[in-house]
């Protein structure tokens, strides 16, 4: 009895480690679904502390493949990577495990592309999304397929082109679904009344399709206006948003640029701010989305031409916006004020690129495979460590899960432990 009542203090001890470390896990291993991460933004709430220095040939790598050519992201879940690549004429989705890297399933469908796709890749460039125990998915000529995640097992798919008259854009399609509730919405286009389409994720049928705006390859996501959620679009001349249950249109606000080529993600600050920019003879704005007789009045709060962004994508820390401004010529990493629109500084270093904010650091992917760890704020940039490990063209955007870094070019996929 006296050995069994001294025992207790530790069979208790034992007993909250062993429940305080699932729970830890889990939030240290965040789950990165869909294109931007948890909240479509780049932007993590991380709980596990990253390194502050990396060594001189870069952190430690877990594991690195070949891989084939797009631009697709990575997407974690569970122990497992998901993407899209092509070899040739095929494309193929692929689940691969997240420790060795080695192939779980991949599904290959025929895509061919055209000289105008190929000059600066072929694709694809759209990042796959995960919905329960399902993964969505659409290649460079819009065949949005839906796969069971376990075992790669095509449940039903609807090739746009075909059955819809979808009129895929000149350099392939590139913009990211986004799991609405029970549907999946993406922007289709090629005819009146379709500019965005929801799928229901059950059977692939049309839940609504709405609108006549231009085809877009920016990425559409949700916002929480005041309690109410909207479906915002980064469309080809314009930035709206829409009931996601229906695709009514709540609001709007012009955004043109050359080609149509509003290609980044909005930005959403969560105080009724939307960053919204594009390169060529674009750049950048913030709207303020006022109330007014219980509906949304899109006020623009400023513009500037100093930062356009291309492909990539901003961050937000404090009331500073971060991010890589240029599109095929010099790039520069530059901070502006995101409620006044005054730029604080832009730095040269790196080409243009690709990052993501975690642990209050910003971890930067140049287009030549640099890959950086910087601190920033209002009055300068730090870079703590850099170091050369992909090669051009790396335009997929980092993925972090935990401490686990994975990134990809056009002929690799590798993964780095930044703890």
């Amino acid at each position: 009895m006296t050995q069994r009542s001294t025992c207790r203090p530790c069979r208790m001890l034992l007993c909250a480690l062993a429940l305080m470390l699932p729970i830890h896990s889990a939030t240290a291993s965040q789950p990165w679904i869909q294109w931007g991460g948890p909240q479509r933004n780049f932007m993590l709430d991380q709980s596990s502390k990253l390194a502050n220095k990396w060594p001189a040939d870069g952190p430690p790598q877990k594991w690195s493949r070949k891989l084939g050519d797009g631009y697709a992201t990575i997407l974690v879940e569970d122990g497992k990577l998901y993407t899209m690549y092509r070899v040739e004429e095929d494309e193929f989705t692929i689940c691969l495990n997240a420790k060795t890297g080695k192939t779980i399933w991949e599904h290959k469908i025929t895509s061919p592309f055209t000289p105008m796709m190929a000059q600066f890749g072929p694709g694809p460039s759209s990042t796959p999304v995960i919905a329960g125990d399902r993964i969505f998915s659409i290649g460079t000529n819009m065949v949005l397929q839906c796969f069971n995640k376990s075992d790669g097992k095509i449940l039903w798919k609807h090739d746009l082109p075909e059955e819809f008259k979808a009129e895929v854009p000149r350099r392939g399609y590139s913009s990211s679904p986004l799991v609405v509730g029970k549907t999946i919405v993406l922007p289709v286009g090629g005819g009146e009344g379709q500019a965005l389409m929801a799928f229901n994720q059950s059977d692939g049928s049309v839940a609504w399709k709405k609108h006549s705006f231009g085809i877009t390859h920016s990425s559409p996501i949700l916002i929480d206006n005041r309690g109410k959620t909207e479906l915002v679009a980064f469309m080809a001349a314009e930035i709206v948003g829409m009931d996601p249950s229906n695709g009514d249109l709540h609001w709007q606000h012009p955004h043109k640029t050359q080609y149509g080529a509003n290609l980044a993600t909005p930005l959403w600050t969560g105080d009724d701010l939307i960053f919204t920019s594009a390169a060529y003879d674009s750049g950048s704005r913030v709207i303020r989305l006022e109330q007014k007789d219980d509906k949304t009045d899109p006020k623009e709060l400023w513009y500037s031409r100093k930062v356009r962004i291309h492909h990539a994508n901003a961050v937000r820390i404090g009331d500073y916006l971060y991010a890589s401004s240029g599109d095929f010529g010099p790039a520069f990493v530059a901070c502006i004020n995101v409620k006044t629109g005054e730029l604080a500084w832009r730095k040269r270093g790196f080409s243009k690129a690709t990052c993501l904010l975690a642990d209050g650091k910003i971890i930067l992917l140049d287009e030549d495979g640099k890959l950086a760890l910087i601190k920033a704020d209002p009055t300068d940039m730090t870079v703590l460590s850099e170091c050369q490990l992909l090669s051009r063209t790396a335009w997929a955007a980092p993925t972090l899960s935990g401490t686990m870094l994975y990134l990809r070019d056009r002929q690799t996929i590798m993964a780095l432990d930044l703890k």
